[in-house]
């Protein structure tokens, strides 16, 4: 005899049951839109290991939308802009960004260097605005990119604000990915860098994800813990001891700034 509670378990199990032809979808859009060129169809098959006659007709279901574009020619398959429109939508309702938008530029104005705000996303920073700097040597990073939060000051800023049991939920127990020589991937080390960063109240990195450059963070504390950090990219021939106490201490000012702000308009 089924019960009320067993239908309720049984929708309560439904609910939560993925699509397949959903999860490919999504699967492909970010397999392409995280390579660096246009990818081949085969590469795509092995890849995501889908039988390829699937594969094309998956394809062209989502170019049809807009979302993939496949090339006449070469028959490569690249992002479409149906994929910026949406991502775009993201910013603009994002209640914090004009605020921080106008902090990166105080930041920018005041220490003459590149500025990043960036948000926690699982293990990942994904970065939401970037402000360059007028100076011939700069770093930029695009809008959207994302980075192992390990390797870079503003991930580390923002594990750092974690509890310990958090950060192994979020990075997990696994081989921490290297982008550079320089980049911590043992967990102890790497804990050992945390406690430094909740010390002196920035984070630092030098090389460990862009040669050349070094960068400084600090949390934006609107949130419990702080979802947000703001960063600076220096060139490294620039990263004495001296430069870097003047950065943080700035980029503390402005981040607390703007925490104040965001907290008095409501945004949570």
């Amino acid at each position: 005899m089924v019960t009320t509670t067993d239908r309720e378990a049984e929708a309560g199990t439904e609910q939560f049951r993925t699509v397949k032809s959903a999860e490919r979808a999504l699967l492909v859009l970010e397999i392409v839109s995280a390579a660096p060129g246009p990818l081949s169809v085969a590469e795509l098959h092995r890849r995501t290991g889908y039988p390829r006659s699937s594969l094309h007709q998956l394809l062209h279901t989502i170019s049809a939308m807009g979302w993939l574009e496949i090339s006449p020619d070469s028959g490569t398959v690249s992002i479409g802009s149906r994929a910026l429109i949406v991502g775009t939508s993201y910013l603009d309702r994002d209640p914090a960004l004009p605020h921080a938008v106008l902090a990166l530029e105080r930041v920018r104005d005041r220490s003459g260097y590149t500025t990043h705000y960036a948000r926690l996303d699982g293990a990942n920073v994904l970065y939401l605005a970037t402000r360059e700097t007028t100076q011939s040597r700069r770093a930029t990073s695009r809008v959207g990119r994302r980075l192992p939060a390990h390797a870079t000051a503003l991930g580390k800023a923002l594990l750092a604000d974690l509890t310990a049991e958090e950060r192994r939920s979020t990075l997990g127990d696994g081989e921490l990915v290297s982008l550079m020589p320089n980049t911590i991937v043992d967990h102890r080390l790497l804990e050992e860098d945390l406690e430094r960063t909740r010390e002196r109240g920035f984070a630092f990195e030098r090389e460990e994800n862009t040669p050349g450059v070094a960068c400084v963070s600090a949390t934006v504390g609107y949130r419990i813990p702080a979802t947000d950090a703001i960063s600076c990219s220096l060139p490294l021939d620039a990263a004495g001891e001296d430069e870097i106490s003047r950065v943080s201490e700035l980029l503390l000012d402005e981040t607390a700034r703007l925490a104040r702000t965001l907290k008095a308009a409501g945004v949570r």
